[in-house]
């Protein structure tokens, strides 16, 4: 079980308070996500535009209580996640910020281009989009179609293809984009690109909820990509593409649980807010679903340590998105029939969570990716009776 020392518990006192902005704005958004373009100065919204960038790249972070977080750890970005989605997690994915497109920069990007992609973010408030899922092919990423035609003496390299559900591309200035080089698993690459650019088009996709994210198709025709914005150039083909994603994932995977899980803490407290008496069954099922929050609670942050201590393949990673995933749908739902026939229309802020917990199941890989990566490790011993996931509170999930 991991305990937060009083450095962390600081952050989350002071993120949590910084949440009351976001509550306060959450149903506005939902109806124009667009709204967050008047929001630049909430400190939330300030944080999160630059989370994630080292600082020796020049990110100088809000101070909290005499220390400065910079959003490079999976524990503090669950602990951040998890308690900014419990006050709106659409106002948290509205947010601009580098965040999946920035941990793959870490990853793949020379200096030069990091120098470039953290200068920019930190010039003024930017939204990134990271574009892997393709029309008709779902997760298959070992499938996609978008290519890179190889530059010539006489053009750049030219980019064509099309991205479906991509977070904020709509609105992005800047991202990153994988496409096929050459065929097999070692022809995958992963382009910056700039938007507005000649043959590059994003429009927002109508969701029913996470509207914040103006979760978006793109397709590019013919995009001019410049030698120095292929990611990865200096290393070898096997770490550039595939490679490159699949460990993006897995460092990113518990800041995802903890927003399903911050979904399911808000419905949690709702209930606790609005019914002031509880018969002795309904107080009965909402403790239940308490130790069922505290339960994923502590399989996300063990996750997460566990990312920032660079052990596993990201079984544990998977297990906490998998409960998490659920645990928002159920608690949502569950939440629901503490009011009765007609809460959902009686209570906007339920329905809204539960629309917006629908869609945890589908950020960065459906669940079912996350139970195959979890039975992998479960089969092949790298998950055992010793491992802290056995020994967590499936029980009660």
């Amino acid at each position: 079980m991991i305990q937060l020392d009083d450095r962390l518990l600081a952050l989350r006192g002071q993120v949590r308070e910084w949440g009351a902005d976001f509550r306060a704005l959450g149903l506005a958004l939902d109806r124009d996500p667009e709204l967050i373009r008047e929001h630049f100065d909430l400190p939330a919204v300030r944080y999160l535009s630059t989370m994630g960038i080292p600082p020796e790249y020049g990110n100088v972070p809000i101070p909290i209580a005499g220390n400065r977080f910079y959003g490079t750890l999976a524990l503090e970005r669950a602990i951040i996640m998890e308690e900014l989605s419990c006050a709106d997690v659409g106002m948290l994915v509205a947010s601009p910020g580098p965040l999946l497109a920035g941990v793959l920069i870490d990853l793949l990007a020379d200096e030069q281009q990091k120098d470039w992609f953290y200068g920019r973010m930190l010039e003024s408030p930017l939204w990134t989009f990271f574009a892997l899922t393709e029309p008709d092919r779902g997760s298959d990423a070992g499938a996609l179609s978008t290519t890179v035609v190889p530059a010539t003496a006489d053009r750049p390299a030219l980019l064509s293809g099309a991205k479906r559900y991509v977070g904020n591309a709509a609105r992005a200035q800047l991202g990153v984009v994988f496409a096929r080089t050459s065929p097999g698993p070692l022809g995958i690459n992963a382009v910056l690109v700039e938007n507005p650019s000649t043959g590059f088009h994003a429009e927002a996709l109508e969701t029913i909820g996470l509207r914040g994210a103006r979760i978006s198709a793109i397709t590019m025709e013919d995009v001019e990509i410049a030698p120095e914005r292929f990611l990865g150039r200096h290393l070898s083909p096997s770490r550039r593409g595939m490679w490159a994603f699949v460990q993006t994932f897995n460092l990113l995977r518990p800041g995802v649980a903890a927003i399903a899980l911050g979904i399911a803490r808000a419905a949690h407290e709702y209930v606790i807010t609005h019914r002031t008496s509880l018969r002795r069954d309904e107080r009965d099922r909402l403790d239940l679903l308490a130790r069922r929050i505290d339960g994923a609670r502590r399989l996300v942050h063990l996750a997460a340590a566990a990312v920032d201590a660079r052990t596993g393949d990201g079984y544990l990673a998977s297990a906490a998105k998998v409960r998490a995933a659920q645990l928002a749908h159920d608690a949502t739902q569950e939440a629901c029939t503490f009011f009765g026939a007609g809460a959902r229309l009686e209570h906007p802020v339920l329905d809204k969570l539960v629309r917006d917990a629908r869609g945890m199941e589908f950020i960065e890989g459906t669940s079912n990716m996350q139970k195959l990566n979890l039975f992998q490790g479960l089969f092949t011993g790298k998950l055992d009776r010793d491992d802290p996931f056995r020994t967590a509170p499936l029980a009660v999930v």
